[in-house]
Parts: structure tokens; C-alpha cells; sequence
């Protein structure tokens, strides 16, 4: 299968280090690596700033790290992107906006299973960027059709150049801002959110999926039709598997599911062991079993990783090493006990 499942690891890829090299030895560190995201390198390095590169309208100020959009800026370059929009060139990410990235595509992953790519998702990316009134650019009705189109295109250029170094190379969407579109306040509904992410992912090569650490409408994610659904178990996990119907229909139809269940923060790190965490994931997968999901197919179908990214833990990249170091224990363990390794 193009994304391989039997518990190896992979982890997102905001990462807390200032080191490049070390930065990418870590995420080397697991089964499927990942080109890392490095926000406290620079600014460039922001999720929400590397995909920004090239679109219409864009105001980045580096000094102030602030991201903004301007509709007479948008009106005034837009011409000229859409007349690019066949240059594969305008959707890739450049040297200057990723310091890892393109080392990433000098190296050889042949003995690898699999590698990974990602980028900001659209809904998360208009939630997050603000026009001059201070309005999140997905509620405009003229920029929203573009932003997905514009996404998309930059999803399938990241995914074709990572395709010339594995044959199973993926890429994550991140969408953390879809657990806010079932909000009554957000000012962006289900339904619509719906129909465009669902034309989105139809324009997008595969294999094709979402990450997201929050706790949205999981019967929304489950039906969508992605290869890979990554999440965060450790917060999540027991008001996942009460949507048993939902995911044995995501995994009839072959989707991969990462159970990110190591957590990176320091307090619930140290809080927990790999034994605890391991008990916690069997028993999540005991609930879907007495729900009639086979568990050596589940087994098969899942990966696993780190919970969250982290930023803000005050002894820096320590627990998050120890995090990836955990997942492969944990990993490990797992393997052992099915049989798989």
C-alpha cells in the first residue's frame, strides 16, 4: 500500500529547534520522516507563512511577525498569478521560506517505507489571515473559491517532488482551524465547510490527508475522502472511538490512521511511561474491538506518532526528543506484541 500502517512512525512537523541539522536528524529518527517546520528559526518558518508564499494580496512583515492580506493588493496581483497558474514554480516552497525543505529533497530515502510532506490547509490558513477590517479572508466569498484552488495546487507540487524521491511519499493538510467551523460563532458553517473542503481533497493527487490536534466533528473527517487521518489520541482518543461507524467505513474504503499518543508537553509527558501509554492505546482499540472492528485489521491500518507539536516548553527541544524517542519505544512494543516485527 503507498502509506504503510503495522505501527511504524512518522510525527508532525512544527518543531521547536533552531538547529537544522538536528532538526532533521530527529525527524530522521522515525520509520517515515518529514521535512521539519522550524517557527523559532525565523518567521519564514511559520506554517501560515510558507504557505503563503506567492498568494495574492499577501502582507508579510518579518520585524513584526505579522501575516495580513490586502483586497487592493489581491485585486492588483492577481492577474498575474492566474496567468502563472500552469508554472509549477509559483506553488513550490522556495530556499527562502523553508531552511530544510529542499536539503530535505537532496537525500536518499530508498530504504525508507515511506516519506512525508505537509502544508496549512485552506480553512485554517482564511481562518488565521485577516483582510484590513480585521475579517478572516474565508468568510470573503471572492478570495475563498481562489484560496482552495490556489492550496491545491500547492498540495500536488510539494506531492509530485517528494513522488521523485519515494514512490510512497504523502502529504498531511494541517487543519487545526476545523474544529472551529462547527462553532456558531465562526462564521463559517459545516455545510459550506463541507462542500469546499470536498471539492478541495477532489483536486488533490493522492495519497491525500488532514492533521489536526484538535477535537472537531469526526463524523465530518471520517467521511471526507482522504487516504490518512492523523490525530491527536492522547486528548482525544475516548470521544473518537465512540464514532466506531465512522471509522470502520474509513478503514473499509483503506484509510491509514495515526494515533499521535505521546504527548510533548512536559507536565503530561513526565506524568506518563510508555506502559501507560501503551494500556491506553490497547484499551481504545479493545472499545473499537467489542464494537465489531477486527483488530489486526485496525493494527495494520494505523501508525502512530507524537500527540501534538510543542513550542512553548520551557526546557526547548528536550521533551519533544524524548517524545519521538517514547513513540518509537512505544512503537516497538507494539510490534512486538502483534507479531509485526
Amino acid at each position: 500500500m503507498p502509506i504503510p500502517g503495522n505501527l511504524l512512525t512518522t510525527a508532525m512537523a512544527v518543531m521547536p529547534h533552531r538547529d537544522v541539522e538536528r532538526a532533521l536528524h530527529v525527524a530522521l529518527s522515525l520509520d517515515i520522516p518529514f521535512w521539519p517546520q522550524l517557527p523559532l528559526l525565523n518567521y519564514y518558518e511559520d506554517m501560515y507563512v510558507q504557505a503563503s508564499e506567492h498568494f495574492p494580496g499577501i502582507v508579510l512583515n518579518l520585524e513584526n511577525r505579522t501575516l495580513r492580506f490586502s483586497t487592493e493588493k489581491f485585486i492588483e496581483e492577481l492577474p498575474d498569478v492566474l496567468s502563472r497558474f500552469d508554472d509549477l514554480s509559483l506553488f513550490d516552497i522556495s530556499p527562502e521560506y523553508s531552511a530544510v525543505y529542499h536539503q530535505f529533497l537532496q537525500m536518499d530515502f530508498s530504504d525508507r517505507p515511506a516519506i512525508r510532506g505537509q502544508l496549512e490547509g485552506p480553512v485554517s490558513f482564511g481562518f488565521n489571515v485577516q483582510d484590513e477590517a480585521e475579517r478572516p479572508i474565508l468568510f470573503n466569498d471572492t478570495v475563498r473559491p481562489f484560496l482552495f484552488e490556489f492550496m491545491a495546487q500547492r498540495v500536488n507540487v510539494q506531492l509530485r517532488r517528494l513522488k521523485t524521491l519515494h514512490p510512497n511519499a504523502f502529504m498531511f493538510v494541517d487543519e487545526p482551524g476545523l474544529q472551529f467551523i462547527f462553532s456558531a460563532l465562526s462564521g463559517y458553517n459545516h455545510l459550506s465547510a463541507r462542500s469546499d473542503m470536498e471539492a478541495f481533497f477532489a483536486m488533490i493527487e493522492r495519497p491525500r490527508g488532514i492533521h489536526l490536534c484538535g477535537n472537531p466533528d469526526w463524523d465530518f473527517l471520517l467521511n471526507l475522502d482522504l487516504d490518512v487521518l492523523s490525530l491527536d489520541m492522547y486528548s482525544n482518543g475516548e470521544i473518537f472511538v465512540s464514532y466506531s461507524g465512522a471509522i470502520r467505513r474509513f478503514l473499509d474504503r483503506g484509510g491509514i490512521l495515526i494515533w499521535g499518543m505521546v504527548p510533548t508537553n512536559v507536565e503530561p509527558f513526565e506524568a506518563e511511561s510508555v506502559e501507560s501509554l501503551e494500556s491506553r492505546l490497547l484499551g481504545l482499540w479493545n472499545q473499537l474491538a467489542q464494537k465489531g472492528i477486527d483488530r489486526d485489521a485496525l493494527v495494520a491500518r494505523s501508525l502512530l506518532s507524537p500527540a501534538t507539536c510543542c513550542l512553548v516548553n520551557p526546557d526547548g527541544t528536550q521533551t519533544v526528543e524524548k517524545a519521538f524517542e517514547a513513540t518509537r519505544t512505544l512503537s516497538q512494543r507494539l510490534r512486538e506484541r502483534f507479531r509485526l516485527a
